[in-house]
């Protein structure tokens, strides 16, 4: 194999708070260290002049003095529009501003920068740390995002990769590479699996036994050692959460990794902690020193410095004080103890929670088929979170993994796999919501559903409903309701110049193609014409949290309502449809039949139109009425047929 086919792939793990770069080779994945021995490079930019003047350790350590300068969790704007980024404004020293297509931006003195922007400097500085440490030029990345990101971040990553002069070869999901990272140890336990029980016996799993084989009594044959699992990672970091259901399968021969459902919520994670905490001390401070009291930019970085310190003291200690002098002799001090923080968090730890609940819905499990629960992100380290997780699936976490590393170790892993290196594993992931496009009447046609392993690739034939139609609009959607109005838009495009046809005739083949790395392309064809036209769907801005909660949580409340709708505006165009083909033939054939039997046609298409007409027509009586026109109509449909065979014999 050639130079080029063992360059190596960096696998990257870009943080909301922290961020890392492995690189895996023969002998396993490995952090690689930038200077001074630093495996973990913070998410935190300092902008001077239009560039960075600091990332990372020293940012961090100096953001008091420079809190409008200096850029952190801003994953947490990554593909998003300014209006879904409002919840987290407040807590930001730095200017947030509206950018094209209403994107958020960061504004520093007179410029203003993108999102991937300031990503991609968080890149560039972890491109020369592995550069440094590998002593070569890299060029190719494998780079994480959340399983719940959705188009319009992913792509916004995939930018900040180019920005930074990487190939991001692929994109892969946290929970999936951490299951990544994990399967290597997996591998290599061979004999079994150890599990613990609830009332503390050890069990083991999986374990292999030589077989002897029949006729041959000297000789022993081993079975391929096959071992499989069924884990869930639970990812809490900075800024957002996921939970993977993944299966584990392997043997001699190689592994498959298979995702077998996704939830999470791009908007939930440690900071939401240290904000907690934050309102909670200048609350305090505005109760005794007065309501008055502001908070400028500088104050406020140092409110998140203490938050934080905080908030890690008390995953490792029963209580922590806090001391900040407010100057003129103010000064708040306040001691914090692990129960008060752990009845503050309940709400964030149950919300995680309910994503893991959907999560086993989706996989159709239940806790007790878990086998093992990774724990991935350093918010894990919060005994809460812990204890809640062993609650639910029934069995205590894993935690020997270094949680902050985990992701970057597996993406390291992928990018192996990628450059050839390790070719004994499949990785098979999930999109996280479904993808459709508007239908007349404004129901929702779903190509790819929800869970569905990537690559997907998915075709539906369409036609047109307008007679004479030229243009079609293709509005591409994503989410689990069965209208329009209560999904949400990705793109929308148009295929045009098809040649005027009756209503119904032109064929349009409309694809869906998901990638490896979760990007969705979509192409139209009209097959009569020719006429094509595609897009690689590029939304201006991502979901917010409360629409991700509400798109999975409606999509259960309302589906036998969302489906008698649908089913209604099916049964209304089918209608309309079928009543112009049904005039259509009686003016022209309609003098060769009996008056009395035209009559009979006109009462059930006046009863049909009712239907139409109604604001909540009962659905089963509307099919029936159909029904009865459809078979009414046989006769009329013999004689057109009739009429022409005659004028073709003429």
């Amino acid at each position: 194999m050639n130079a080029e086919a063992h360059e190596p792939i960096m696998g990257i793990d870009l943080g909301t708070t922290n961020s890392l770069v492995a690189v895996a080779d023969e002998t396993g994945p490995r952090i690689l260290e930038g200077p001074g021995g630093r495996r973990i490079l913070p998410s935190v930019v300092r902008l001077r002049d239009g560039a960075p003047e600091a990332i990372g350790d020293e940012a961090r350590r100096h953001a008091v003095e420079h809190p409008q300068r200096t850029v952190f969790s801003i994953k947490r704007l990554m593909g998003k529009g300014l209006a879904d980024a409002a919840g987290v404004l407040d807590y930001l020293p730095y200017e947030v501003v509206e950018g094209e297509h209403e994107t958020a931006r960061v504004k520093v003195d007179d410029q203003v920068f993108s999102p991937p922007q300031i990503s991609a400097m968080i890149l560039r500085e972890l491109k020369s740390w592995a550069e440094a440490a590998l002593g070569r030029e890299l060029r190719k990345a494998v780079v994480t995002v959340p399983a719940y990101f959705d188009d319009a971040q992913r792509q916004a990553t995939r930018d900040a990769g180019r920005l930074a002069g990487l190939d991001v070869v692929r994109i892969v999901n946290e929970p999936t590479a951490a299951a990544l990272a994990y399967g290597i140890g997996f591998r290599d336990q061979g004999s079994g699996i150890v599990r613990k029980n609830k009332d503390g016996s050890l069990v083991l799993h999986a374990k292999i036994k030589p077989e002897v084989c029949v006729g041959e009594p000297s000789a022993i044959r081993h079975p391929p050692s096959a071992i499989a699992q069924t884990i869930a990672v639970y990812d809490l970091g900075g800024g957002t959460f996921d939970i993977s259901i993944l299966r584990l399968q392997h043997t001699d021969s190689g592994a498959v990794d298979q995702v077998l459902s996704t939830a999470g919520d791009t908007h939930l994670g440690g900071d939401d902690v240290d904000r907690m905490i934050v309102e909670l001390m200048q609350a305090e401070i505005r109760a005794k020193f007065g309501a008055h009291i502001d908070f400028p930019p500088g104050t406020r970085q140092a409110f998140r410095n203490f938050a934080e310190a905080t908030k890690i003291r008390l995953s490792q200690q029963e209580q922590a004080t806090v001391e900040i002098d407010l100057g003129e002799g103010r000064v708040y001090q306040r001691t914090i103890t692990r129960v008060e923080l752990e009845k503050m968090i309940q709400p964030w730890i149950e919300r995680s929670l309910e994503c893991c609940r959907r999560a086993l819905r989706a996989a159709k499990l239940s806790p007790g088929d878990i086998e093992r629960v990774v724990m991935v992100g350093g918010s894990t380290r919060i005994p809460a979170v812990n204890r809640a997780v062993g609650e639910l699936f029934e069995t205590e976490p894993y935690t020997a993994l270094n949680p902050d590393e985990v992701v970057a170790l597996g993406a390291a892993v992928q990018g192996a796999i990628l450059a050839g290196v390790h070719r004994d594993r499949l990785l098979l992931d999930v999109i996280p919501l479904s993808l459709g496009i508007e239908t007349m009447g404004g129901a929702v046609a779903k190509l790819i559903t929800a869970n569905s392993t990537i690559p997907a690739r998915a075709t539906e034939m369409f036609s047109t409903y307008t007679e004479g139609q030229t243009n079609v609009k293709i509005h591409v959607l994503q989410g689990e309701r069965e209208l329009v109005k209560d999904c949400r838009t990705l793109g929308q495009f148009e295929l045009r110049n098809i040649p005027p046809m009756p209503a119904g005739l032109p064929k349009i083949e409309v694809t869906f193609l998901v990638d490896a790395n979760g990007i969705l392309n979509v192409r139209a064809v009209e097959q009569r014409s020719g006429r094509r036209a595609s897009i690689q769907v590029i939304p201006s801005h991502g979901l917010s949290r409360d629409e991700v909660d509400r798109l999975e949580r409606e999509s259960f409340e309302h589906a036998r309502e969302d489906m008698t709708a649908h089913r209604l505006i099916d049964l209304r165009l089918n209608a309309q449809l079928d009543i112009r083909n049904i005039r259509k033939q009686l003016d022209r054939v309609g003098s060769d039949l009996p008056p009395e039997y035209v009559k009979q046609i006109e009462d059930h298409i006046a009863a049909v139109r009712g239907f139409i007409d109604a604001e909540n027509p009962d659905a089963d009586a509307f099919g029936a009425a159909m029904t009865k026109m459809d078979h009414a109509t046989i006769r009329l449909a013999e004689a057109a047929i009739t009429r022409t065979l005659r004028e073709e014999g003429n």
